[in-house]
């Protein structure tokens, strides 16, 4: 896919990036500091609702990140996961466990008080899973905004473009390449697990129940002790499904522990442990083991491709004045 030329520089403990893709719509359109002159203090409004939200529930980040992976992924950048209603996104069970939805729609709210009708939803869904990143002690990332919402949510369109975690690595890179991702961006954006939670069922292929009902690891990928600890939290046959960090060892923190993790044959998911065992990734996954100032680098560009996949701009959506329902 066509790059258009990035400017990417640190200072001041900010990362700055522009990076278009060409197969974003009207990418041209979005902008840095978009609403400076009609909404000047939206982004502060999304940080601190952010912040708020994440210090009364610390696992608010990696429900804000999945958000934006679950809404951009299918049908772009358009917070057409947040609508409700039978057949949409969110009424699939692949999202059934997303989270995160109260703090975007504090964030509107707010918004709507002091700016009606001028900040998107799109916005709102990329600037807090960004704003979640920094909280969780991630890198602080600028990004464009000027997204515009979508009108379109159909259940039917979600399986065939999220990952599944028993995916290999064959099936990821069809699907981040249909999205203009690369395999860096695969592994970068793969960094995301080093917060939030799972459920045992997400990884239930890689163990079989006995004879005696207790579980047994077939993936030999999969660190003996790490598979014990495991099963030890999710027992056969627990209903509802349990759930368990998918780095256990910062699982708040935005970090690099996600792929020193993997090097320890210690990723949750097999869609986790083929970036380890594939030689077109091997080399990355040790270098952003090896640097958490790579990864962060890493990150904030690959971060800004996600968030610019399909955007919308001017006619081609609305700016809801609920996130839930789309305007009348």
């Amino acid at each position: 896919m066509e790059k258009r030329p990035t400017a990417f520089f640190y200072t001041h403990g900010v990362f700055f990036v522009w990076l278009c893709l060409a197969a974003s719509a009207s990418c041209d359109e979005l902008a840095l500091s978009f609403y400076s002159a009609s909404c000047p203090s939206a982004e502060l409004m999304v940080r601190n609702t952010v912040r708020s939200a994440s210090d009364m529930d610390p696992t608010i980040p990696g429900k804000l990140l999945r958000l934006l992976f679950h809404d951009c992924f299918v049908e772009g950048c358009d917070a057409s996961v947040l609508l409700q209603g039978t057949g949409t996104e969110r009424s699939d069970p692949a999202n059934t466990s997303l989270g995160g939805f109260s703090v975007i729609d504090s964030a509107k709210r707010l918004l709507e008080i002091f700016c009606p009708g001028t900040v998107s939803c799109a916005d709102i869904v990329a600037l807090a899973a960004r704003d979640a990143v920094e909280v969780a002690g991630g890198p602080v990332v600028q990004i464009p905004t000027g997204r515009r919402d979508g009108k379109v949510s159909a259940a039917s369109n979600v399986r065939p473009n999220i990952v599944d975690t028993s995916f290999t690595m064959d099936e990821m890179i069809k699907l981040f390449s249909s999205k203009g991702l690369s395999f860096d961006d695969l592994v970068t954006l793969s960094g995301a697990h080093t917060i939030g939670s799972a459920h045992c069922s997400a990884f239930s292929d890689r163990f079989q129940q006995d004879s005696k009902g207790k579980l047994k690891l077939v993936d030999t990928s999969l660190d003996n002790a790490y598979a014990g600890e495991l099963m030890r939290q999710c027992p056969a046959g627990a209903n509802p499904s349990p759930t368990v960090k998918i780095d256990p060892n910062t699982s708040f923190a935005f970090d690099n522990q996600y792929y020193q993790n993997l090097i320890a044959h210690r990723g949750l998911f097999q869609s986790d442990s083929v970036l380890l065992n594939d030689d077109r990734t091997r080399k990355l996954v040790e270098s952003l083991a090896q640097d958490q100032v790579i990864f962060f680098e890493s990150w904030a560009q690959s971060f800004l491709k996600l968030a610019s996949i399909g955007v919308k701009t001017g006619e081609e959506g609305e700016i809801r004045a609920s996130c839930p329902i789309t305007n009348a």
